[in-house]
Parts: structure tokens; C-alpha cells; sequence
């Protein structure tokens, strides 16, 4: 994936929630451009897969498990300085020490059930991004 695309998950909290619509509002006026979009249920493996970075770390059955227990939207977004824009935008893992605005602060419920997935670097985006999207899902 290019450097100006990065890679993003709604989760099933923020789903469940009925926050689908909202975030992507956020998303759009932020100045992303939607290139790739679905509306997905990862399977535990797939899960366990995706995170497999975090395997070694104590949340790592807990996020897989949540992950698992409900429908995502999983999104390729596109914008000069993608990543770090959308890292602003999404706010801190935890979403009382995330900045009002953020769509941390306003749909996330908890530090493990905050809302949004936010690729950390560009070489993350393509992996996360491939691993969701074959080429001609890519527009």
C-alpha cells in the first residue's frame, strides 16, 4: 500500500453500538478518501492472525475473543500522511486520555473496547490493508 493509504477496522463494539455511520462522517470530514470497505466478521483465527504482533502480550486472548464477537467494518482510507493523520483523529488507545473530537473520546467505551483500529506505521497499513483487501477490492 502507499505511503498516503492507511488501514482501518470499526469494532464490534462501535458496530454493535450503532456508531458505523457517525465514525465514517468523522472519517470523511477529516479528508479521507474511502478506497476499500467491508462489512466483515473476522473468525477467532483470523483474529489471532490479524494481532498475531500482540501474541506474546497478556491482552492478547481477550482482544482476539473480543474481535471475534462481532461484525467489523474494515476500511482502506487514503490522504497525504495518512497514518498519522488518522492516528490524531482516532485518539488515544484510551479513550479517557484521548483529546475531545477524537473518535476515541466520543464512541469508545473503554481502553479494550475503543471503537476503532488505526494502523500505527505505513509498513503496518499494507500489511493490515493486504490481509482485508485483494488488489481488486482496491479502488
Amino acid at each position: 500500500m502507499r505511503s498516503d493509504r492507511t488501514f482501518t477496522m470499526i469494532k464490534p463494539d462501535a458496530v454493535a453500538n450503532g456508531y458505523i455511520g457517525a465514525i465514517l462522517a468523522k472519517i470523511n470530514k477529516a479528508g479521507f478518501r474511502i478506497v476499500a470497505m467491508k462489512y466483515t466478521k473476522l473468525t477467532k483465527d483470523q483474529a489471532m492472525k490479524f494481532y498475531e504482533v500482540h501474541q506474546e502480550r497478556p491482552f492478547y486472548g481477550d482482544l482476539t475473543d473480543f474481535m471475534s464477537s462481532g461484525t467489523i467494518v474494515a476500511a482502506i482510507l487514503e490522504k497525504d500522511n495518512a497514518v498519522a493523520d488518522f492516528r490524531k483523529l482516532i485518539g488515544a488507545t484510551n479513550p479517557a486520555e484521548a483529546e475531545e473530537g477524537t473518535i476515541r473520546k466520543e464512541f469508545a467505551e473503554s481502553m479494550s473496547r475503543n471503537a476503532v483500529h488505526g494502523s500505527d506505521s505505513d509498513e503496518n497499513a499494507c500489511i493490515e490493508g493486504a490481509y482485508h483487501f485483494s488488489g481488486t477490492e482496491i479502488f
